[in-house]
């Protein structure tokens, strides 16, 4: 088979020629990488890299197949994929097909046969950039840095209310940012139902719903950029027993006056070790985001989690407002599922126990 050749141009200039699988075409999006070892499904289908060509750190990508089952929502969200090396016979008796396949039924752009070691350290040292795929090698040109990741919620959000579960169970708003599937299994697992909206929902339309608890999922894209949401947490907050992870944790942080920033090159991956404040101790997490709360504006509520590679926010507690956030995903699929009991204080919160988060 002739070899399809293409051509990853970053913004500082910099060029790797490689070879292609999935669809054909060309594309701009911003560069990040993931190090997760397992999980490549789950990546593909969330929403939160919306916008965003990933790079996997791993160097063999595809070896258990796609998965139906696995998936985190209905499609691929990345803008495209780069692997050092992809399989092409997967070994998995719940393999429904390759990852080749897979990307090519869902137009979506994959790259191998570079150097994804050599392009992790580029971000790493350099920061999140963006890059540009194409057919033939670019001489670098200004424009590829004019690209910027827009109305990001509102392309990967539901179009209208989705139900799932035991409708005699608590009825949890699920406000979908870009939800991972796996929240609403983590919900519906502990007998909720769950009612997901879409994100341009009013606070006076999810009252409407009258809900035990409310949801605030993870999502893509700049959080403060989201200023209509962000006006409705302001106007909701307290209101309902609330919990909020990736960027929920973000919006919530921002409803209460507090700031967010863009990280050099954000958190990525299923090794990420998060230190409870109260306790001490460390629990290893799932993570994907490129923004972070500054924990020292917010004046609101009680700092729970930090990072324990940089310290950077993780966590929040609003005890006033019957309310805490993570930044990180405790419904991890593949990942540690250290944090699970999040779900069962929340639940706990709803009941009008003391979630000690």
């Amino acid at each position: 088979m002739e070899k399809r050749i293409a051509y990853l141009t970053l913004g500082n200039g910099m060029s790797f020629k490689a070879e292609r699988f999935g669809a054909d075409g060309e594309v701009t999006g911003e560069l990040v990488f993931t190090t997760g070892m397992t999980g490549y499904i789950e990546t593909l289908t969330d929403p939160s890299y919306y916008g965003q060509i990933v790079v996997q750190t791993f160097p063999l990508i595809g070896n258990y197949g796609m998965i139906s089952a696995d998936e985190e929502s209905k499609k691929p969200w990345v803008t495209a994929y780069i692997v050092r090396e992809k399989c092409d016979l997967p070994s998995n008796f719940r393999s429904e097909g390759t990852l080749d396949f897979y990307l090519k039924k869902n137009g979506i752009i994959g790259l191998y046969g570079l150097d994804t070691r050599e392009l992790t350290k580029i971000v790493r040292e350099t920061g999140v950039m963006n890059a540009v795929i194409s057919d033939a090698p670019l001489d670098f040109a200004s424009n590829v840095n004019d690209y910027v990741i827009k109305n990001a919620v509102d392309s990967v959000t539901c179009s209208s209310l989705e139900y799932f579960g035991n409708a005699n169970g608590l009825k949890v708003a699920v406000w979908d940012f870009g939800a991972k599937d796996n929240i609403i299994r983590e919900l519906v697992k502990r007998g909720c139902y769950c009612v997901k909206i879409p994100a341009n929902y009013t606070a006076e339309q999810i009252a409407e719903i009258k809900p035990d608890g409310l949801m605030l999922t993870n999502g893509p894209g700049d959080p403060s950029e989201n200023t209509e949401i962000i006006k409705n947490i302001r106007k909701i907050a307290g209101k309902y027993p609330t919990f909020g992870i990736c960027l929920g944790h973000q919006l919530f942080a921002l409803a209460m006056g507090g700031v967010t920033k863009k990280m050099k090159y954000g958190h990525r991956g299923a090794n990420q070790p998060v230190k409870n404040l109260k306790t001490g101790r460390v629990y290893i997490s799932s993570q994907n985001h490129g923004y972070e709360v500054v924990a020292s504006s917010v004046s609101k509520g009680n700092l729970s989690y930090v990072n324990a590679n940089d310290n950077t926010c993780e966590g929040f507690d609003y005890p006033e407002m019957n309310t805490f956030t993570v930044q990180f995903h405790p419904e991890a699929c593949g990942g540690p599922q250290d944090t699970s009991f999040l779900f069962d204080n929340f639940i706990n919160m709803i009941k009008g126990g003391k979630a000690d988060a």
